[in-house]
């Protein structure tokens, strides 16, 4: 849980065309924008998090980022988008019963090398 998230990344429309895609089956959109060196807000409509990049020439470090999803689809569609939009398979979508037994989760490693989790922790429907 959080309000919002902000980290550097070292090629700003790759990193914003990215995340927009990836993201897009869990409702996550522009939520606001400056130049990229103030850089961009995505959040789902209404939302009460979001998630923050800017442009910077330094090597920013490796982040875990995990998303809620509503139901196992969305984990599905964010997986298949992120890989679409240049994603790295870091974990295809499943269980992972060493967490929880409804943890549902997919794995992809953004263009920085951040490690981008969407998850459902609600059982099958």
């Amino acid at each position: 849980m959080f309000d919002h998230v902000k980290f550097g990344v070292s090629d700003y429309a790759a990193s914003k065309a990215f995340f927009l895609k990836a993201l897009e089956p869990i409702g996550v959109a522009v939520a606001s924008e400056g130049p990229p060196t103030y850089g961009v807000e995505l959040s789902p409509k209404g939302g009460e998090a979001s998630l923050c990049l800017y442009q910077t020439e330094e090597k920013p470090a490796r982040l875990h980022l995990a998303f809620t999803a509503e139901n196992r689809q969305q984990v599905e569609a964010f997986y298949r988008a992120a890989l679409e939009a240049g994603g790295k398979d870091n974990g295809a979508p499943g269980l992972r019963p060493r967490y929880h037994a409804n943890y549902y989760a997919a794995f992809v490693i953004g263009p920085d090398g951040h490690n981008i989790e969407v998850v459902c922790h609600k059982p099958e429907a």
